[in-house]
């Protein structure tokens, strides 16, 4: 007999990366995925063009950069780099300035002693030789600036795009260019952990990743926060508004300084504390990155760097997001490339992290960046004039570049588009990442919430949105995700635990969020969360946490988020119950508000013992402790659902109030 596994709810649903076989998998020839798939004519050719156009660039980076890997290490050279003999080289580039001049701490922000020297294709440079000391003329956390001259009228200051780390003063508006040099800079000294084979994401934001009502630090998160993700069995932390941003309610999606992790909270030095600690614990640590766009700040932002509208972006219509008030970067330009592909390996070398989240992908990948356009699935609506090619090269580089460089890299695109070969390898003429954000689904929970009673759930509606996706495409599913803030306090606790069974969604924090801003009277309150629950003994939330916290051990033991797609034997719409199977573990799911069953026959593959393992209606978990998990379930041959063996279960509850 073989040992298998149920997992029994009484309410919730279909596992959060089930696949449906809508589309062929793909083969290593581009031709073949392509006739698979179904394009017709128009978009095969266009793909086999990208296809080309990304070949193109990296025999250009090879012809005049040496290849990627020296290209992309470009942040060793432009902003300011500390030589070994503490001389110090300054780098920008900026085309349209007429003059350019280094000012700060160091020279008494003199405008005029310091100007950089005109190099060819815009760039400039500047060599300040050490202190008769033999230390370096700009010291650490020296405060410096860009000094431009556009004409005889004008001057501009500005921050190097490439800084390391931006401050503000508590009263000022403006970052101000701070020089990074620690004497003694932090040593990482754990290795990556390896790629787990199931990604079981903790999504979270270092500012609000604390019950007290402040900006929190990296820091705390590493001490108070760390311990908490490590127990509760997340393998994977995708961190948010890491990037520095000058407007904190922007989430972090209005950024200023690529290359600097926001000093709000804290130092370089302890993020890099953080991802280490994190690493020692066996966490990888995924980067929301932002190249989708950047804020339109000009003096503390890329915007208007060196004067123009056109430095790092499109110029007129085009390099503005009208919907987001942004500026949209020009991806076909060299130098642009340099700065987000040596963006991208700054975060690694230097940070460590384990991949990104690339935000925004939609907007990327077409001139219209979706707005006013619905997507039905036509594939004319993703080949055409309206796609980006300078867009999707660009994304073909990024995630070939990372694939080759890091095997373990991780990269997830936020798509709502629905993009065909997004996930597919670049050597078959596809995007490359790894995974797709599956967007839809923290909406259907909303909408149903919000929407609908107990007994009007849609047991097949619920199943196509979670099983909507292409064969083979792997999804990352949150049953909520900072775009979709549920008001999760006043739930069941068992019902909530179901969610978090869904897709994985923390123990539940009371209140929605809000950053301080003017309309707020820049409160904090609902810029917090509210771990000091959990350790409240009268609440529930201990409760969600425990079974969140099993859910995710479980996962760990039999590993179903990585395994092949779910068969799903019974979406009963009068019964109000789905059963699907995955890695030989049955989920049973009963969402009927009122019904409860005896001796329900379910549908098993391999036949052998069953066993419950997890289970939402245990005491543990809030719930009422009504199935004895010493039971043992044995299959009989007995065709059901169209699969070769079933069994009777004793008892399916109904949730109680």
């Amino acid at each position: 007999m073989i040992n298998k596994v149920i997992v029994c709810s009484h309410l919730h649903n279909v596992c959060p990366r089930s696949t449906s076989p809508t589309c062929p998998p793909t083969n290593s020839k581009i031709s073949v995925w392509l006739t698979s798939c179904r394009e017709d004519a128009l978009s095969y050719a266009m793909r086999v063009n990208l296809y080309g156009l990304f070949k193109k660039q990296l025999t250009l980076l090879e012809e005049a950069e040496g290849g990627f890997d020296q290209f992309t290490r470009s942040y060793k050279s432009y902003g300011v780099q500390r030589m070994p003999d503490n001389n110090l080289v300054f780098k920008e580039w900026a085309p349209a300035a007429e003059a350019l001049f280094l000012t700060g701490d160091f020279n008494g922000w003199d405008n005029f002693s310091h100007p950089y020297t005109k190099k060819e294709f815009g760039k400039w440079e500047l060599h300040i030789p050490p202190k008769e000391d033999k230390t370096p003329a700009v010291a650490h956390n020296s405060k410096l600036k860009a000094a431009f001259i556009r004409s005889k009228c004008e001057r501009l200051f500005r921050i190097s795009p490439w800084a390391k780390y931006v401050t503000r003063h508590e009263k000022s508006v403006i970052y101000d260019w701070v020089h990074w040099d620690p004497p003694q800079p932090y040593i990482h000294k754990h290795p990556r952990p390896q790629k787990p084979r199931s990604l079981r994401i903790y999504e979270s934001h270092v500012g609000i990743a604390s019950p007290e009502g402040k900006v929190a630090s990296y820091s705390n998160f590493t001490h108070n926060v760390l311990p908490r993700i490590k127990d509760l069995g997340y393998n994977c932390i995708q961190l948010m508004a890491i990037m520095e941003h000058a407007y904190y309610a922007s989430f972090g999606y209005q950024v200023t300084s690529f290359f600097a992790a926001s000093s709000r909270c804290g130092t370089p030095e302890e993020l890099k504390e953080l991802i280490d600690v994190a690493h020692s614990l066996g966490i990888i640590v995924l980067l929301d990155v932002v190249h989708s766009h950047a804020s339109k700040n000009t003096e503390d932002g890329l915007n208007r760097f060196d004067g123009s509208d056109s430095c790092f972006f499109h110029s007129g219509p085009r390099g503005e997001h009208s919907l987001w008030d942004s500026r949209l970067f020009n991806y076909s330009g060299w130098e642009v490339l340099r700065f987000l592909l040596s963006n991208l390996r700054w975060w690694m070398e230097e940070y460590r992290f384990d991949g990104f989240r690339f935000d925004g992908v939609s907007s990327m990948l077409y001139h219209h960046h979706g707005i006013g356009s619905g997507f039905s699935g036509d594939y004319a609506e993703y080949f055409g004039l309206q796609v980006d090619e300078d867009s999707l090269v660009y994304l073909m580089l990024a995630n070939h570049i990372l694939h080759t460089l890091y095997e373990d890299c991780i990269t997830i695109a936020e798509d709502v588009s629905g993009m065909p070969t997004l996930c597919c390898p670049v050597q078959e003429g596809g995007l490359g990442f790894d995974y797709r954000l599956a967007m839809a689904i923290p909406d259907k929970w909303i909408q149903i919430l919000k929407e609908f009673k107990d007994e009007d759930w849609n047991m097949g509606n619920i199943v196509f949105t979670m099983t909507n996706r292409r064969y083979g495409e792997k999804c990352i599913a949150y049953a909520e995700s900072h775009d979709q803030v549920l008001l999760s306090g006043n739930l069941h606790s068992s019902k909530t635990s179901l969610l978090c069974l869904i897709a994985g969604n923390e123990f539940g924090h009371p209140e929605w969020l809000d950053f301080p801003r003017v309309g707020n009277n820049e409160s904090y309150h609902y810029a917090r969360r509210q771990f000091n629950l959990v350790d409240t003994d009268h609440l529930r939330y201990w409760q969600l946490y425990a079974f969140d916290r099993d859910m995710n051990r479980t996962e760990d033991k039999y590993g179903w988020l990585a395994a092949s797609p779910a068969y799903i034997s019974v979406k009963h719409e009068g019964d109000k119950v789905i059963v699907f199977e995955r890695a030989n573990v049955i989920f049973i799911f009963n969402f009927h508000p009122t019904n409860s069953y005896s001796n329900y026959r379910v549908a098993a593959g391999p036949p052998g013992k069953y066993k419950i393992k997890l289970d939402s209606d245990g005491i543990q978990y809030g719930g009422h402790g009504r199935l004895d998990h010493n039971t043992e379930f044995f299959t009989e041959p007995m065709e059901f659902n169209n699969l070769p063996n079933s069994m009777l279960v004793s008892k399916l509850y109904y949730l109680l109030p």
